[in-house]
Order: C-alpha cells, then sequence, then structure tokens
C-alpha cells in the first residue's frame, strides 16, 4: 500500500519510477501495469495523473530533455570564453550521462524511438540543442553552417555516450568530458566561410 501524498508529489514519484521502467523495458514493452506496480500504486492512481501510456511516456521524454537543456545552460553561462563553454557544456552533458542513466536511455538509448509522436519529441529535444549551441559557435560562418556544426557537436556527445551507457562502460564525466571538448574545440578552432 502507497504512502498518501500531496497530487504533485505522487506525480513526479511516478514519473521518478517511470523512466526507469521506461528506459529497461522500453515503450512497447512496459505496461502501465508495470508502471503502477514499480512505483506502488494502484492502475487508477496512475490514471488520474496520466491519461494512458503514451501521455506518461511524453511527460518522461519533456522532463528528461528539460533536465538535459537546463544542465548544459547552467554550464555554458557561466563560462567567460568560447574554449570554456565547449568544455563546461561537454562536462556538464556527461554528468548528467552519469548520473542520470535512465533519462539517457530513455531519449537516446535503442529503445528510445518508439512511435512517430515519441520520435518527433526526441528530435525536437535534439533540434533544440542544436539550436541553444549555435550562437555560442563564435565563427564568422553563415547561420545555416552554425547550426549544422551545433547538430554535429550535439551528435558526438549523444554517440559517444550511447557507445558507453549501453557497453556499461564506467567513466569519468569531468576527463571524458575534457577529452571530447578537445577534439570540439580543435575543430571549432578551424571552422571558416565557404567560399
Amino acid at each position: 500500500m502507497s504512502l498518501r501524498l500531496p497530487a504533485p508529489a505522487r506525480r513526479e514519484q511516478i514519473l521518478d519510477v517511470s523512466v526507469q521502467v521506461f528506459a529497461h523495458r522500453g515503450f512497447h514493452s512496459t505496461s502501465m501495469n508495470d508502471v503502477a506496480e514499480a512505483a506502488g500504486v494502484t492502475k487508477p492512481v496512475l490514471y488520474q495523473h496520466f491519461d494512458s501510456k503514451q501521455d506518461l511516456y511524453m511527460a518522461l521524454l519533456e522532463e528528461a530533455g528539460a533536465r538535459l537543456r537546463n544542465a548544459v545552460h547552467k554550464a555554458v553561462s557561466e563560462a567567460t570564453t568560447g574554449k570554456q563553454q565547449t568544455e563546461f557544456g561537454y562536462k556538464a552533458y556527461f554528468r548528467w550521462v552519469a548520473q542520470d542513466h535512465d533519462a539517457f536511455l530513455l531519449l537516446f538509448g535503442s529503445r528510445a524511438n518508439r512511435d512517430e509522436e515519441s520520435t518527433i519529441a526526441i528530435r525536437r529535444i535534439t533540434a533544440e540543442a542544436a539550436h541553444a549551441i549555435a550562437p555560442l559557435i563564435a565563427a564568422d560562418i553563415e547561420g545555416e553552417h552554425q547550426e549544422m556544426l551545433a547538430h554535429g557537436l550535439v551528435g558526438l556527445a549523444e554517440g559517444v555516450s550511447r557507445h558507453l551507457v549501453e557497453k556499461g562502460v564506467q567513466f569519468d564525466p569531468e576527463v571524458l568530458g575534457q577529452q571530447i571538448a578537445d577534439l570540439a574545440w580543435a575543430g571549432l578552432r578551424a571552422v571558416h566561410r565557404n567560399g
């Protein structure tokens, strides 16, 4: 029997538990019964907070994306140079991956893209990250070029993280963040206008 919690606290508790269940079982293999059991609530309580499994899943994607964006945004806002922005941003990203494996798997793991609606949401989260990074690329290049490079920077972090998380490799987010930032910064320093 679950403790009586205020509705907002119960919703947060359900979200916290659900991210683990969906990250490890995938969208299609997870039922609302699985979530209710893991959260220690009844299905009717679960449906008081979420209209459907899809509604719950979309809320999880939004929350995971917001936590990622907030972690990186906070880190880069403390930087005073482009090099620091690169270093702080990657270190924050890899700290988020290290501390929140399940949210990473939910967004970017091999089981993440399950239907059109969630795929669109994940693409939007990735595009928002790239859109936030693009203006930080301090090079005399066209906006379209900045945006393309920003997607590359996001993909670099995502690809490395996917490899490490899905293989179960332990990593130091500070060391890895610095290594990937060094690679990215070396590339960014060579960026120039086309033509």
